[in-house]
């Protein structure tokens, strides 16, 4: 057991020497104490197994007191090497002494000067029957008073100063609540002077405004009406031509394989009379296939009606606090997974990156959702489109951006498509104008967003370049977000 404390100690005293090189910095600012004491601590570690083998060969009584003395030693040596250590960081002009090192230091002066010197009379004594002077017998003797005087000094020492500690605190926190209470004071006597200098100015600027907006408004009653009937008028013969464009094929289809229909049935009465089973039986699976595609147009007609009403739908203005990365988020997914129910060969990258400091906005969720949801959609299309058209390692990606600016929101919808075409720039917000196939859009899509970022006071814009990509850019003033 004690071969072991030994090997244990040993290698504990080289970690411990290290970790004093480390705290008090001895290689910044004692670097030749620094370079003794890794002299010593690797001699140590080469020292010790020779040490320790030559105790295990000639295991006895003498060799095991030995031991114990060596393992004394060694404390004591380490305890002076720390005392040296402090007197020599204490007396060096570089150093910010840490009034907590002059507190361990009487402590540390017992342990390592004092204590040394008694044990090793006492050695001197055991070995070669030295006799011990009066002041080894004196330290012998007041031994245990020393030590708990040394541990007392530094009990007292760290209690003073945790009292000095919270002393300071305490006055801290006191300064700071009165300085606060000035500072309030303070702001509110300004504030209450700007207030009533504004309020003096305010009655000036109210009482100019008021009759200039009393003017202003009659000027507006009378033009107001003829405003409203022209808006309407313009609203619906744009809407006429696009609804008529938009119902009369599907209303086509329907009354044709109507007519079929019918000259099928009476084909089918004749056969049955003859009561040819077989032939009734082939006419019935036509008029079934018929009846399957007026079903198709019907619904197709339908939705474009749907379609028309969402876009004239009247918003409820109800705006409120909204996150709105984590909104664009939720319809990119649920784009993406949407179309992907629909076609589960389609398949895209979606991208995002989200400005963080955006926080809430004031806006109508519900159709920035819908906003978003439309222009993400279209994206997904464009590059899967792209895809399908067979060019070589072409991968359809999708990106979803926000970014906050002075005074404004930015949301970008950027796809790697094809682009558009510099002809139908001028069209795509128009109502029912739509470059896709007969039944894949009704073309209300970009109008009714269009429609929804005016009402919020934002924009909507456009790049792109043809066959590289296009990016929609919608931008929702702040000023409102009140």
């Amino acid at each position: 057991i004690l071969f072991l404390n030994f090997f244990t100690l040993s290698v504990w005293f080289f970690f411990l020497m290290r970790f004093i090189q480390y705290f008090f910095k001895t290689k910044e600012y004692l670097p030749k104490w620094n370079q003794f004491l890794t002299f010593y601590n690797y001699l140590l570690l080469l020292v010790w197994p020779v040490y320790f083998s030559i105790n295990l060969i000639t295991i006895s009584t003498f060799w095991f007191d030995r031991l114990g003395d060596s393992l004394a030693v060694l404390l004591y040596v380490f305890m002076n090497i720390l005392f040296i250590t402090i007197l020599l960081t204490i007396f060096n002009k570089k150093v910010k002494v840490n009034i907590r090192i002059l507190a361990t230091l009487p402590l540390m002066f017992l342990f390592g000067p004092i204590y040394s010197v008694q044990y090793l009379f006492q050695l001197a004594d055991k070995y070669f029957k030295v006799k011990q002077p009066a002041f080894v017998q004196w330290v012998n003797d007041w031994n245990s008073l020393l030590t708990l005087i040394g541990v007392l000094w530094v009990i007292l020492f760290f209690s003073w100063l945790l009292f000095k500690r919270y002393k300071s605190i305490q006055e801290k926190l006191l300064q700071e609540v009165i300085d606060r209470e000035r500072m309030e004071k303070e702001k509110e006597a300004e504030k209450n002077f700007l207030i009533s200098q504004q309020n003096e100015q305010l009655e000036i600027q109210v009482a100019q405004r008021t009759k200039e907006l009393k003017d202003t408004i009659e000027n507006l009653k009378a033009t107001q009406s003829q405003l409203i009937q022209s808006e309407k008028m313009a609203s619906l013969g744009e809407l006429t031509a696009g609804i008529a464009h938009e119902i009369q094929n599907p209303l086509n289809f329907v009354n044709n394989f109507s007519e079929v229909s019918n000259e099928l049935i009476n084909e089918m009465v004749e056969e049955v009379d003859k009561g040819n089973t077989k032939e009734v039986k082939e006419i019935a699976k036509d008029v079934q296939q018929n009846l399957e595609k007026i079903l198709h147009h019907g619904k197709r007609a339908d939705a474009i009606v749907k379609g028309m009403l969402q876009h004239s739908r009247s918003s409820s203005n109800v705006k409120e606090p909204t996150d709105i990365n984590a909104l664009a988020d939720e319809y990119l997914r649920l784009a993406y997974h949407g179309l992907r129910a629909k076609d589960k060969t389609f398949n895209a990258t979606m991208k995002t990156d989200f400005d963080e400091t955006i926080g809430n906005i004031n806006i109508i969720p519900q159709d920035i959702g819908r906003l978003i949801l439309n222009l993400i959609t279209n994206a997904f299309y464009v590059v899967d489109e792209k895809k399908k058209s067979g060019i070589a390692n072409y991968q359809p990606m999708v990106s979803v951006s926000t970014k906050k600016l002075e005074n404004s929101v930015e949301i970008k919808v950027e796809d790697n498509g094809n682009g558009i075409p510099s002809k139908n720039l001028d069209k795509i917000f128009q109502p029912f104008f739509t470059t896709k196939p007969t039944g894949q859009g009704t073309g209300l899509g970009l109008s009714l967003s269009y429609d929804i970022v005016k009402a919020h006071g934002g924009e909507l814009k456009v790049e792109t370049k043809e066959g590289e990509g296009s990016e929609f850019i919608i931008q929702l003033s702040l000023n409102d977000n009140s």
